[in-house]
Order: C-alpha cells, then sequence, then structure tokens
C-alpha cells in the first residue's frame, strides 16, 4: 500500500469517526440538528470530493488531482445542501402519504423496512434524475473549463449541454444505477436515524466511485473512452 493510500484512509477513519467517538458524537449530533445545512455542505463535500479522488487512484492507478478539484468540492457541498432539504422532505412526505392511505403501510419492523423502501424509491425516481443531471452540467462546465474560473464562464451552456453523452446517462446513470444501486442502498439510508442520513448518503457516492471506477478499469479501451467521454 503507498503512502498516499494509506492517508486517504487514515483520514477516512478519522472523518468517520466524528460522529460515532463518544467524545465527539453528541456534538456532532447538536451540530447537525442546530445547523443542518452548514453540515450537510462540509460532510457531502468533503466526503464525495473523496470520492472523487480516490476513483481517479483507482482508474489511473495513481493519486491525481481531478480537474478543478477545488470547485468540484463546492459542487458536492452545495449539492449536499439539496440533500438535507430533500432527505426530509421526502422522508416525512412518504410517511404522510403512508398514513393516509397514498402509499402501502405495514407494521412492525417490516413496516419500518417498506417506509424505508418507499421513501427512497420515490425520491431517486422523483429527485436522483434532476440532481444527477445538474451535476453532469456541472462537472462537465469545469473539465471543458480546465477548473478555471474564468474560461468557464466564457463557455456558453448549448456547448456544454452538447459535450454530455445524454444516452449514456439515461440508460446507465439513470436505468440502471437507479434500480440497481440507489434505491437499495437509500433504502438502508432512511433506516438511519435523520441525522446520519445525509452522511450515509455521502458515504454511499464514494462506493458508487469505487464500483464504477472498477467497472470502467476492466472495460476495453474503447468503452473506457467512450465512459469518459
Amino acid at each position: 500500500m503507498r503512502k498516499g493510500d494509506l492517508l486517504w484512509t487514515a483520514a477516512l477513519i478519522v472523518l468517520l469517526s466524528i460522529p460515532f467517538s463518544p467524545a465527539t458524537g453528541e456534538g456532532f449530533l447538536t451540530a447537525t440538528r442546530t445547523h443542518p445545512y452548514l453540515l450537510g455542505f462540509v460532510k457531502v463535500g468533503i466526503l464525495a470530493t473523496m470520492g472523487e479522488l480516490l476513483a481517479a487512484r483507482i482508474t489511473h492507478g495513481t493519486w491525481t488531482r481531478p480537474t478543478g478539484l477545488w470547485l468540484r468540492g463546492l459542487v458536492w457541498g452545495f449539492l449536499g445542501l439539496g440533500f438535507t432539504l430533500t432527505f426530509e422532505v421526502f422522508g416525512q412526505g412518504v410517511a404522510a402519504a403512508s398514513d393516509h392511505g397514498l402509499l402501502p403501510a405495514a407494521g412492525g419492523m417490516w413496516g419500518s423496512i417498506l417506509l424505508a423502501l418507499l421513501t427512497s424509491a420515490v425520491m431517486n425516481i422523483c429527485f436522483a434524475p434532476v440532481m444527477m443531471a445538474f451535476h453532469r452540467v456541472l462537472e462537465t462546465y469545469i473539465a471543458l473549463g480546465d477548473g478555471e474560473l474564468g474560461a468557464i464562464r466564457r463557455l456558453r451552456l448549448v456547448d456544454v449541454v452538447r459535450q454530455i453523452d445524454w444516452y449514456s446517462f439515461i440508460s446507465f446513470v439513470v436505468l440502471k444505477t437507479i434500480p440497481l444501486f440507489w434505491i437499495p442502498a437509500h433504502t438502508i439510508t432512511f433506516l438511519f436515524p435523520a441525522e446520519y442520513r445525509v452522511l450515509c448518503s455521502a458515504i454511499l457516492s464514494i462506493a458508487l466511485g469505487v464500483i464504477l471506477s472498477l467497472a470502467k478499469r476492466g472495460a476495453p479501451a474503447e468503452e473506457r473512452s467512450s465512459a469518459a467521454a
């Protein structure tokens, strides 16, 4: 294991120990309840950016800095604000819909699992495609502008949108990762207390990045080129 691998792993362990350590866990919960948006920005911004670094490490076989890494981190942080609101809206909304007979309901342990599954499914069907498309556009801006704000500001939206492989986005990102990864994964997320859900989602973004990077690394060269595009 290389030095960079050890440093990344150590950083992840330190960050994940904060919510669960007896010394810092209560402070984490208090901060999350008192400043939910700020903590959502920080949690997703840091962990998802670490996921970007790990994905690049797996894809290239060495630690490299993705283009516009700090801008990518800001974008993830901004999405963290959306996750903070969205998890609450869908968590409460699906529960209310179930109580009013608009969605199935069950009692006991299976009721909790069913509610978590329904919440994950509704959220990922209604919200995830829009969020993913928004993120794809922003990361394409960053890539085309080489991570430079001046160059990014000169880009036209029409040129950015034309660079995106929307067929791959719909056929793979939406129609495969949502039902096969995000709905099952967020079902587990919604079984956690509300204070841990955004954190869990950020961790899942790292896991998905690893999965996609491993798949890309094992694909033929022409497939890797298409995936990169």
